[in-house]
């Protein structure tokens, strides 16, 4: 060996015992000799004469690199040098030397690496420079197997290094590849196809492997060749001999039904597809045998269905009357096939049998009434849709205790079904009656299951049943026209054997709720709904996951119902008797993991049921305070022994009030205002009653937020409940929010008093001014005087927190001004505040990133000018506001921000802050006059003329004209700064 085949088997050790350093020194050296002159030259002799795999495939892999990288800068003489000798190493050509070695006797790898070497030469001169490349080739096939194989990598490798579009490619590329075609088929590619035919008629029983490899060569270049080369009675009847052969090579039969499938799949004008696909049609049915699961049934499959996609769409396509009935015959002969591959086979992926049989079904539409055999066929795609939506049983227990495997599982079958739903929707527009007779059987064979044999096959039925819900009207469901009115019963009354089951107890509950339209209209079946609900198939369910869902769907039910359930009130109480008392005889040392529920929707149902009108007064307040004394009294009891508990106790008393006040907010939203305030004020003093008692949480644990944010959110509750009659509630409650809170829990409060105002109006006033002080002092002292910080380590959450605060602070304040309580903040304990405020206002107005923020200043500002200020010359409301306004806010805000280069008038926000912004000069010209206009004018470097321009536009009143004029000058007067001007 010399000292390069050393030095590429060390640079292609694996082993890890040569030494780095040596490894490293190897590469370098191999590296330099890539670059030599003679390096052409070097890799054609030890091609020719080393026996090294390792060596050959270096030297083979540094041709393909020299050739690609460097091929405009070789003499010809190297050119020809390589070209020669490259094609007698694929032809089998042996040198007159004794050491020779015939590379198409090497591994796999060398043969493949030898054959891009070739496409490489192909690339850059076929077939201006070397023409006769494939002519050449094919007499060398005569030589047998080594050259056919060496061919047919040669074909691959063309079609994998440039043809195929199955890669991406460079318009150069693509350039290269269509001059290479269009040469092909000018000059040798029907001589290919007649030696492809040749080699496999010669070679089928004695190399059935070879024959393989030729026919995978031929299916890729089907796809561009003339179609009239190999679909023709010689080459198809070969084709259709090597599938249907007995006994034959299942790898030789698997190429053969790809060519078939290449040649139905080619494009063409549909007329002459449908030609073609009618002489295929006798041949390609009744292909589908033997192991389902085997690779050549898997491609005989993809052959039908691929079939059937192409006469779909001939039949979409195709204008006469003729040809429209020779394609729905084809399709007809080829559709059992297509059910029984999509049943039984996995088919390949670029056939999605949903997306065909959408497709066909969407051929229905204008077929009225559907033929026969189209019924038929409806049926079998339901059957499919049954099959395809039913789980593995492998998954049963997973999916019933809900794991993670479960869990997985049930994610992914939700996203499977989803388009398979689609496709039963639209069955179900083209052919309501069978479908709806389909879902009926199913769901009867579903009653007769064993428990534990046909879980997936009852929830499959329900699930079918649920959907076709989805497509009908609302006059469907409410009438249960069709089969409706008999499904909705027979589901009503079933107690599936595998009811205990998960997947099948929830899909039933759905299914009820979904049709509880029909219900609506009639009343005679509530019983039936209600015994689903309240017994053990719903909230009285084994798994816990089953109950809770039950709970909620059942408060939709009630929801939907409503008047209709008085009668039934005292039943379904006396039912939900033990969830309530679970919440009304709370142990706080209750451990129970399970136990996640925390009753809300139970006792919003129950409010929604005693809240209505149509209940007597006195069973009403009897019902309600059967349900509010317990809760208030665990509360107080809870509150009472706050100081004997220690602190591993405290989480569960904790947890126990958090549950206390989620059903009481709950139970609350079935009463209205007009009843507890107007019609029935008794019920009005039990919330009041429970409020107080609730707000006394507040004052035990004050800094438990979890406690905090469900008191309050309580408080909302009773703001829209009690109406005016929560104002004597209001201050303390306001205090105690406010006493101790952190960002996120002033937040809260903000949002609360937001409320407030929204709600009363200026009847909120007194509280307000009475809380605002203190709200805004708070604030003032948690978030930042500057800027919040930015860049890294900026984004925490404490940050984002205060970043929240101000910005929901902006809001209280914006609230505020337009609800007519700007006088709030000139009240005596505010007043310390106000320069503070105007000053933040001013700032954010200015600079704030969020140009929402900004808008909501510019307004608050508009709105404090027509508030505070009166016609021009008149006394000052607010001393020193106007002075403020004309120096600070008209110049800083209305002129400077705008000019600054942030502000970006092709955005849609800042566009409308902009109009705000002309407005807000608008309404300082009406208050202000002259004192505004000539501040203004001195300071916004108008001339004379645009000065009189601006004046004009502004005591007009077309509002639009002065905005498009300020910003054409605005835009003009950057360019004249030419944005190097700080106008600060």
């Amino acid at each position: 060996m010399d000292d390069l085949e050393n030095a590429i088997l060390i640079s292609f050790d694996e082993s890890g015992t040569i030494d780095s350093a040596l490894k490293s020194r190897a590469v370098d050296f191999c590296q330099r000799i890539k670059e030599s002159p003679t390096i052409c030259s070097v890799c054609i002799e030890k091609l020719w004469f080393c026996k090294l795999v390792q060596v050959q495939f270096w030297c083979l892999q540094t041709l393909q690199e020299v050739i690609r990288v460097k091929y405009g800068l070789l003499s010809s003489e190297e050119k020809d040098l390589v070209r020669k000798s490259v094609f007698s190493m694929c032809c089998f050509e042996k040198i007159e030397d004794s050491n020779a070695v015939t590379t198409l006797e090497g591994p796999a790898f060398i043969k493949n690496k030898l054959a891009q070497v070739l496409v490489t030469l192909i690339y850059f001169e076929y077939p201006l420079i070397w023409s006769s490349v494939f002519v050449d080739f094919l007499p060398h096939l005569s030589k047998g197997a080594i050259v056919i194989d060496m061919f047919c990598r040669v074909l691959n490798a063309l079609d994998e290094e440039l043809i195929s579009l199955d890669y991406p490619r460079t318009q150069e590329e693509l350039g290269v590849a269509g001059r290479v075609k269009d040469a092909m088929r000018e000059q040798c590619v029907g001589q290919m196809v007649g030696a492809w035919y040749d080699i496999v008629s010669l070679y089928m029983n004695s190399d059935p492997e070879l024959c393989a490899n030729v026919l995978d060569s031929m299916r890729r270049y089907i796809s561009w060749i003339d179609i009239g080369l190999v679909a023709n009675d010689a080459v198809m009847g070969l084709l259709f001999k090597l599938i249907l052969l007995n006994g034959g090579s299942d790898q030789l039969q698997g190429a053969a039904v790809g060519c078939v499938l290449a040649v139905v799949s080619k494009r063409m004008d549909h007329q002459t597809k449908l030609t073609m696909l009618q002489t295929l049609r006798i041949r390609v049915f009744g292909l589908v045998t033997g192991d389902s699961d085997s690779e050549l049934v898997c491609k005989v499959a993809a052959l039908i269905a691929g079939y059937a996609v192409e006469v779909l769409e001939c039949y979409k396509r195709v204008n006469t009357g003729n040809s429209k009935m020779v394609s729905l015959e084809l399709l007809n002969e080829v559709l059992p096939s297509v059910f029984y591959v999509i049943q039984n086979c996995e088919v390949d992926t670029t056939f999605t049998s949903v997306q065909f049989l959408s497709s066909y079904v969407a051929t229905m539409k204008s077929s009225s009434p559907l033929k026969e055999n189209q019924l038929h066929h409806v049926g079998l795609i339901l059957e499919v849709i049954h099959s395809q939506i039913q789980y593995d049983p492998t998954y049963r227990d997973n999916l019933d205790m809900l794991d993670k495997i479960g869990r997985e599982e049930e994610d992914r079958m939700v996203e499977f079904r989803k388009d398979l739903f689609v496709l039963l929707r639209s069955v179900g527009r083209v052919a309501p009656e069978v479908t709806q007779v389909f879902i009926r059987n199913s769901l009867a064979s579903a009653m007769v299951s064993s428990p534990e044999s046909n879980v997936e096959k009852v929830e499959a039925a329900l699930s079918l049943l649920y959907a076709l819900g989805e497509s009908l009207s609302d006059e469907t469901l409410r009438t249960g026209s069709g089969l409706l009115g008999e499904l909705v019963p027979m589901l009503l009354s079933t107690q599936f054997p595998c009811h205990s089951n998960r997947l099948v107890a929830l899909v039933y509950l759905e299914t009820i709720t979904r049709y509880i339209k029909f219900i609506q209209e009639n009343t005679q079946y509530i019983p039936m709904v209600l015994a689903a609900f309240l017994d053990e198939r719903g909230i009285h369910h084994s798994n816990i996951h089953v109950s809770q869902r039950a709970s909620y769907l059942f408060m939709r039910v009630v929801k939907l119902l409503k008047s209709k359930l008085v009668p039934f009130i005292e039943t379904i109480l006396q039912s939900l008797q033990d969830a309530v008392t679970r919440f009304t005889s709370m142990d706080h040392t209750e451990t129970d993991a399970s136990e996640s529920d925390d009753g809300s929707h139970i006792f919003e149902a129950i409010g929604l049921l005693i809240g209505m009108e149509d209940v007597p007064l006195e069973k009403q307040s009897e019902y309600l305070s059967s349900l509010l004394n317990p809760l208030c009294h665990q509360v107080k009891a809870l509150l009472l022994s706050v100081e004997v508990i220690n602190p591993d106790d405290s989480l569960g008393r904790v947890s126990n009030l958090q549950r206390i006040i989620m059903a009481i907010n709950a139970l609350s939203k079935g009463f209205s205002e007009r009843l507890v305030t107007a019609s029935r004020p008794a019920i009005g003093l039990m919330f009041k009653q429970t409020l107080d008692v609730l707000l006394q949480i507040l004052v035990v644990f004050p800094r438990v937020e979890a406690l905090r944010s469900k008191v309050t959110s309580f408080i909302h509750r009773m703001v829209d409940t009690l109406g005016v009659s929560v104002f004597p509630y209001l201050p303390k409650a306001l205090e105690q929010l406010l006493a101790e809170s952190e960002p996120k829990e002033m937040v809260g409060l903000l949002i609360l008093l937001n409320q407030l105002i929204c709600k009363f109006n200026a009847s909120v006033r007194d509280i307000l001014e009475e809380v605002f002080p203190a709200v805004v002092g708070r604030i003032f002292n948690i978030i930042p005087k500057d800027a919040f910080p930015s860049g890294p380590g900026s984004n925490t959450e404490e940050i984002r927190e205060l970043q929240e605060l101000q910005k929901t602070m902006y809001t209280f304040l914006h609230v505020i001004t337009t609800h007519d309580l700007s006088s709030v903040f000139l009240s005596p304990k505010s007043r310390d505040y106000l320069d503070s405020i105007m000053k933040l206002l001013l700032h954010t107005a200015c600079n704030h990133k969020d140009i929402l923020v900004r808008k909501a200043c510019v307004q608050i500002f508009i709105r404090l000018i027509k508030d505070w200020c009166a016609k021009p010359h008149s006394q000052e409301q607010v001393p020193g506001f106007q002075n403020f306004i004309i120096e600070a806010f008209a110049t800083n805000c209305c002129l400077y921000s705008v000019l600054d280069k942030s502000f970006e008038f092709h955005d849609a926000n800042t566009l409308v802050l902009f109009g705000e912004i002309v407005q807000a000069q608008k309404v300082m010209y009406e208050k202000f006059g002259n004192d505004f206009l000539i501040h203004f004018v001195s300071r916004s470097f108008l001339s004379q003329s645009l000065a009189e321009q601006y004046c004009q536009k502004l005591q007009g009143s077309d509002i639009k004209a002065l905005r498009s004029f300020y910003q054409s000058f605005i835009e003009n007067l950057r360019l004249q700064q030419n944005g190097n001007l700080v106008f600060r």
